[in-house]
């Protein structure tokens, strides 16, 4: 981790102070003192994320992001990436590192997943080569990284500023975790309820359950007419 630089360079002080050729005690202990003061100071703090990201810092992205602290430990999205050449996955992987670092998103660093190898053997020609075959062979390597205790609108800012800036020949899967808040069945369970027609009024029931009879025993009767006339027809 970078360490905040001290406002007054101290060896170039103690430099200047040495090969001074002004020996008045009213020049030299000025100098000393803030030299002390300096040297007896409380020992500097780390820099933060948006401090760093404000520095210009000569190959800065060569080197690992700024670790973040993960203060609840749940996890809110997993990136999986996918791609046929290491380096391009790897650099793709780096940067997707820096982007949560700057965003302030805890997140792991790139791991390594099984290499998925396929392989295929087919003859060189129908005909003449008939018997000559050959091997091809095609590996997908795949990098996984996993962020924790983060807003979801930061997390979908940081899914969409890498989709953004793919690079060509990766691919990648995001699955995210949202957060439900308290009671969320309870709900789920109500608005289930109000979809359904439920009467529990047993006076409607009972009611309802008359009429149906009613209807079918009206439509009974006038059934049996037309059945003795056939019958005396017949």
């Amino acid at each position: 981790m970078l360490v905040r630089p001290p406002r007054i360079s101290l060896p170039v002080l103690a430099r200047c102070t040495r090969f001074s050729t002004v020996n008045t005690p009213h020049v030299n202990e000025p100098l000393k003192t803030s030299i002390k003061s300096q040297t007896n100071s409380e020992p500097r703090s780390a820099l933060t994320e948006p401090e760093l990201a404000s520095m210009v810092i000569r190959g800065r992205a060569i080197y690992p992001p700024t670790p973040l602290p993960r203060p609840h430990n749940i996890p809110v999205a997993s990136l999986h990436f996918r791609s046929h050449h290491p380096f391009l996955l790897d650099t793709f992987a780096h940067f997707a590192e820096h982007a949560a670092s700057a965003l302030g998103i805890p997140a792991s660093r790139p791991v390594h997943l099984p290499t998925q190898r396929s392989m295929w053997t087919v003859i060189r020609g129908p005909f003449v080569h008939k018997k000559s075959q050959e091997n091809f062979e095609r590996r997908v390597h795949k990098r996984a990284i996993k962020a924790w205790d983060a807003d979801p609108e930061i997390v979908n800012m940081w899914v969409k500023y890498l989709r953004e800036h793919m690079m060509p020949g990766v691919g990648m899967r995001v699955t995210k975790w949202e957060r439900a808040p308290v009671g969320i069945g309870q709900q789920v369970f109500q608005r289930g309820m109000e979809k359904l027609r439920l009467d529990t009024d047993a006076a409607k029931v009972r009611a309802l359950a008359d009429k149906i009879v009613q209807q079918e025993l009206m439509a009974s009767d006038s059934d049996t007419p037309l059945q003795t006339v056939a019958d005396k027809q017949s």
